[in-house]
């Protein structure tokens, strides 16, 4: 017995020195690879281009191979820098027979013929097509390209019938049936959204050139479409009917952008560099990165929530949280919709939309809400299936008040960059306890607004109001009244929580009397932290904030 326990007990320590060496080579190891840079895709819209340079890819490769299969001619909107060109540029390398680019991604165990097929691939997104010779310039490039390789000709007939002639003579010389890839197809109408004229002969030259799609089906293998949007003003779709519109389809919600399992499978070094970089743990950070940059729903169903793939590879890459997203690209169509339609904003978080809004092609630029969540700045929040109802809310951080600052600067008539500042101010001020300095700013933000801007109703003010608060609560603990009862707005801050109550009609008195009659700092008397009930009137004269009145109770 003797015997073997020493023998036993000598395997042990071995074990235990095998195991000691192998975690110091793990360590070893994971040093190694720390000093190794791996390329994150940002900005590569080719498929080609990141798998042979080695950019590190979120493999979406069996979405292609399920829709490659179904071979039916699909659309899909999705907002601006989500991975659509990306999408259509691995669709044409999969239909151009590229297996090697393939090698180690899920398609590889699925694809057995990798079948080659004349692609034709079409990207509106690089123009300004501010002229309608613009977008014939790009049309005219593009039917030059093709009509060289497949050798048509096409001198003397409209685009739409050398487009056509394209893709028959692409089929017959291959012997094999097209794949045809719009990528944007609805940037032009985009750019010129408010130039009536423009859109008129934009719409009347793109629908020709893509209708052409549902007459030439014998010659085509496959049809992906990509865009923003899918409106009337935009035109085309009441002649492609035969389009399978995948935008809010549950089996497609992950087609683009990112879940946490992918970023957390394919980023994992950079996540753990991301936290050490700001000091945070790796919960944290995952809780962070989701806080700002997840939330997007493309479906009711699945319950996918997903990230904004451009957000999180910038932040994985500079290691510094910031509005990468919103920064990219400033929604000035979108501001032009709500000064034309005067639409309160105060309605889009949390608004109630219908089915039919969300996918139908008969909605028109006098509705903006679904152009907004369209092009990313809200996003499904909750559906409900008896009504067939939508609720719909900003999907994050960035968004919301990357938003909220955008249309704070058109309200007031501020320079953008100053709105920050302002609300920077307005916390500092709170926080000290200093309410007298908070209103005064607060009035010279009003004071900005120009003249002609003072004759609007009583809801721009309030609109203002709104924003001013809303953006409060990136930095502290700040509500906008929801529901009768409540006070105009409540702000809490780590020494004081302030209740206040504006009045449009009516003196700071009777606002004061307000907060106390209605009983709006009760639910605070438990607390440690110095209620401040704040009274203000609106001075119609002014167009401005009037007296006010600062009360304070222990």
């Amino acid at each position: 017995v003797r015997v073997y326990r020493k023998k036993y007990v000598r395997v042990f320590f071995d074990l235990f020195a095998y195991l000691e060496k192998y975690l110091h080579l793990c360590k070893l190891t994971d040093k190694a690879m720390g000093n190794i840079v791996r390329k994150l895709p940002i900005g590569i819209q080719s498929f080609d281009k990141l798998r042979t340079e080695n950019y590190l890819y979120v493999d979406k490769t069996e979405f292609i191979y399920q829709m490659a299969y179904q071979g039916v001619p699909y659309f899909l909107s999705r907002p601006r820098r989500f991975g659509k060109s990306l999408l259509l540029s691995t669709f044409k390398a999969y239909f151009e027979g590229k297996k090697e680019l393939f090698r180690g991604l899920a398609i590889e165990k699925l694809e057995t013929e990798w079948k080659e097929h004349p692609v034709l691939h079409f990207s509106l997104n690089a123009e300004l097509y501010d002229s309608r010779k613009a977008l014939e310039n790009m049309l005219e490039r593009q039917l030059r390209e093709w009509e060289k390789i497949y050798d048509t000709g096409g001198e003397g007939i409209t685009y739409s019938g050398r487009f056509m002639t394209i893709i028959r003579r692409a089929a017959e010389i291959t012997g094999r049936k097209v794949v045809v890839l719009i990528d944007e197809y609805d940037k032009p109408l985009l750019r010129n959204l408010h130039n009536e004229e423009l859109q008129n002969e934009f719409r009347e030259l793109l629908t020709a050139f893509y209708t052409v799609l549902k007459d030439a089906d014998p010659w085509l293998r496959f049809v992906f479409i990509t865009g923003v949007t899918k409106f009337a003003q935009v035109g085309i779709f009441s002649n492609l009917n035969h389009l399978n519109d995948i935008s809010l389809a549950p089996q497609y919600a992950a087609l683009c952008g990112m879940t946490l399992p992918e970023i957390e499978a394919t980023f994992q070094p950079e996540l753990y560099a991301l936290a050490e970089a700001n000091k945070l743990s790796y919960e944290d950070t995952i809780e962070k990165i989701t806080r700002r940059y997840d939330g997007y729903h493309f479906d009711f169903r699945s319950g996918i929530a997903l990230y904004n793939p451009f957000s999180v590879l910038n932040v994985l890459s500079k290691q510094v949280f910031y509005d990468y997203w919103f920064a990219s690209g400033t929604p000035t169509f979108l501001a032009e919709m709500l000064r034309k339609t005067n639409y309160d904003i105060r309605e889009l978080d949390g608004i109630e939309v219908s089915e039919v809004s969300l996918s139908d092609d008969r909605a028109n630029i006098n509705n903006p809400v679904p152009m907004i969540y369209q092009s990313g700045y809200l996003t499904i929040k909750s559906y409900d299936e008896r009504f067939r109802l939508y609720t719909l809310g900003y999907p994050n951080e960035e968004v919301k008040y990357g938003f909220l600052n955008f249309v704070a600067s058109m309200y007031a008539h501020l320079p953008e960059t100053e709105t920050p500042f302002y609300i920077g101010k307005f916390i500092q001020e709170l926080e000290s306890g200093n309410t007298e300095a908070f209103l005064t700013r607060l009035k010279a933000f009003f004071a900005d607004i120009p003249y002609e801007l003072n004759d609007r109703t009583e809801r721009h003010y309030q609109v203002v109001f709104y924003i001013v608060f809303k953006l409060l609560g990136q930095f502290t603990e700040a509500e906008v009244r929801s529901a009768q009862g409540r006070a105009d707005a409540i702000v809490k801050t780590p020494r004081y929580i302030y209740v206040f109550e504006f009045k449009l009609r009516g003196t700071a008195e009777e606002a004061i009397r307000q907060i106390d009659d209605r009983g709006y700092p009760i639910p605070y008397t438990a607390d440690e932290r110095e209620v401040v009930k704040v009274g203000v009137a609106f001075d119609a004269a002014t167009r401005n904030l009037g007296e006010w009145l600062i009360e304070k109770t222990l």
